[in-house]
């Protein structure tokens, strides 16, 4: 188990508790009382902890290691019904960038998300969750496919922003985002975006336009991440935890500014201390959301897609 640097009085309690437990089976000591009280410390000094959270501990906590990533959801929700597409058709296969088909009961989605890795090796392959041009360019194909067969889209948002090599400037980066957000408007089914992890730059908004927009509740969405706005502000990361207060960029504070629909509520400790609960409130999220965009013709789709994007920044001086 990895604890973040907020988490120590957890771990602290964690390993007296086994400390007690241990010494309770080696030896004819009774420590059940102390045990159940230690029990009871940890779960309130994790109420006591998580409901006091800073932005920069959530975005610590969208970044845990132990974190489900994008295919981890894919695979809890569908099963062995996802099939995984692969290229954009121009120029390869961007790891970084998944997608596919899968179920969920009888009904059929496709899944589209950034996927990062578990280790050096896998990290380095699916390159940290950074897609580069063909990435969105598959990701594109493949909600353009749905569209031709009245597939309902989902997009998995879990990214510290786009590729920022020179190779992938070479083969039209920005355009790539660009394109993605000007044809995602026009697409005439349903599409549920729900922020699973990290929501950076245009990296996220390249699959981020949608009828409903979601968020995990220890999860992030900005145009920059805390650590590149301090080292532009302040020449420094040192003041990341002040920049991720100024940016607004919790779950939170995107409901307050009526940039996303709905706050997905985690289990206490985050997404990764009970996953299997966080897999079915995601399940019944998409579903729920289907349930009410699939009402709608794809004209009136396309029309409150554009108007909910159109309204974001609006405002009046009093």
């Amino acid at each position: 188990m990895e604890y973040l640097d907020f988490e120590i009085p957890i771990k602290e309690l964690n390993e007296q508790y086994q400390k007690a437990c241990r010494i309770g089976t080696e030896s004819d000591v009774d420590v059940s009382d102390t045990c159940k009280q230690l029990e009871k410390r940890i779960e309130e000094t994790k109420k006591e902890i998580y409901k006091n959270l800073s932005a920069w501990q959530r975005v610590q906590l969208s970044r845990h290691p132990n974190r489900p990533y994008t295919m981890d959801y894919i695979n809890a929700i569908c099963g062995d019904s996802f099939l995984e597409l692969h290229g954009d058709r121009n120029f390869g296969d961007d790891k970084a960038m998944v997608g596919g088909l899968g179920k969920i009961k009888d009904q059929s989605f496709m899944f589209i998300g950034q996927q990062k890795g578990y280790n050096t090796k896998t990290r380095q392959y699916r390159n940290f969750g950074m897609a580069s041009p063909e990435g969105y360019r598959k990701a594109l194909r493949l909600m353009q496919s749905a569209e031709k067969f009245g597939i309902p889209i989902v997009c998995l948002i879990d990214t510290p922003g786009a590729f920022p090599g020179l190779e992938a400037e070479e083969r039209g980066q920005g355009e790539a985002i660009a394109r993605n957000i000007q044809k995602m408007f026009n697409i005439q089914v349903p599409i549920t975006v729900i922020i699973i992890g990290e929501g950076a730059s245009g990296g996220a908004l390249g699959i981020g336009v949608g009828d409903k927009i979601i968020m995990l509740e220890n999860t992030w969405y900005s145009v920059i991440s805390p650590e590149s706005c301090s080292s532009i502000l302040w020449r420094s990361w040192e003041q990341k935890q002040i920049a991720a207060e100024a940016l607004k960029l919790t779950a939170k504070d995107m409901k307050k500014q009526k940039l996303i629909d709905e706050i997905l509520k985690e289990p206490i400790g985050g997404a990764h201390s009970d996953r299997e609960n966080t897999f079915k409130s995601v399940e019944k999220c998409i579903l729920k959301s289907y349930e009410e965009l699939k009402k709608l013709s794809p004209e009136k789709l396309i029309e409150n897609r554009m108007n909910k994007f159109i309204e974001m920044g609006v405002f009046q001086d009093a």
